[in-house]
C-alpha cells in the first residue's frame, strides 16, 4: 500500500464540551489530504495502536478533522480521556463504507427486489442496516436478522426506518417463539 494511501501519526483522546460530550480524535487536514475526498464523505480504515481495525468517518472541525470513539471502542482499545494514541488512517474504498456481510451479500444476490431496494437506499441507511447485521456473531443470526430486514424493507415500500429495522431484526431472533416478527399481516 502506498503512503498516500495510508498515514500514521499520534493524536490525543479528547472529550467535546458538546452536549452531549463526545470522546474524539483529533485528525490534521495535512494528514489526509493525498486521500483526495471528495464531498462530505470521508470514509476510512482507522487502526489504533496498532491492534484492531475499525470504519469510521472523518468529521470537519476548524479546518481539520476528528473521529468519534464510542465507549465499547474506547473500552476495547483500553483508552482513557488524555492519553496518546497512534493512529493509522486509510482511505476507505469500499461500496458501503464497511465490509458486507456475507450472509447478506447472498440474500441480496437470491433476492433481486431486496437487492434493489437496499441498493436504493442512502449510503448511510445501507450502513446502518448493515451495522445492524453485523453486530450479531452467530451465523444463523445474522441470517435472519437479514432476511427480516430485507422483508420490512419491501413490506415498507424501500422506506427505512431504523427502529423498525432494529426490532424486526430484533424479534428475528428472538430466542422466545412467541416474539417471532410476523410480517405477512
Amino acid at each position: 500500500m502506498s503512503s498516500a494511501s495510508r498515514v500514521k501519526f499520534r493524536s490525543k483522546l479528547e472529550i467535546t464540551d458538546s452536549d452531549p460530550p463526545w470522546h474524539i480524535l483529533r485528525v490534521p487536514k495535512a494528514k489526509i489530504g493525498s486521500f483526495g475526498f471528495k464531498g462530505n464523505l470521508r470514509r476510512v480504515v482507522c487502526t489504533l495502536n496498532g491492534t484492531d481495525t475499525f470504519n469510521c468517518s472523518l468529521f470537519p472541525s476548524r479546518g481539520n478533522y476528528f473521529i468519534t470513539l464510542n465507549k465499547k471502542l474506547r473500552q476495547k482499545f483500553g483508552l482513557e480521556v488524555g492519553e496518546p494514541v497512534t493512529v493509522e488512517l486509510e482511505k476507505d474504498e469500499s461500496k458501503y463504507g464497511m465490509p458486507m456481510p456475507e450472509e447478506f451479500a447472498e440474500v441480496l444476490r437470491q433476492d433481486p427486489e431486496g437487492e434493489r431496494l437496499f441498493n436504493a437506499l442512502s449510503p448511510g441507511n445501507q450502513r446502518l442496516m448493515l451495522k445492524l447485521i453485523v453486530f450479531v456473531k452467530d451465523i444463523d443470526r445474522r441470517i435472519a436478522r437479514t432476511l427480516a430486514g430485507i422483508e420490512l424493507l419491501k413490506h415498507s415500500d424501500g422506506a427505512f426506518d431504523y427502529h423498525a429495522q432494529h426490532l424486526a431484526m430484533k424479534l428475528a431472533t428472538s430466542r422466545t417463539p412467541a416474539f417471532r416478527i410476523e410480517l405477512e399481516q
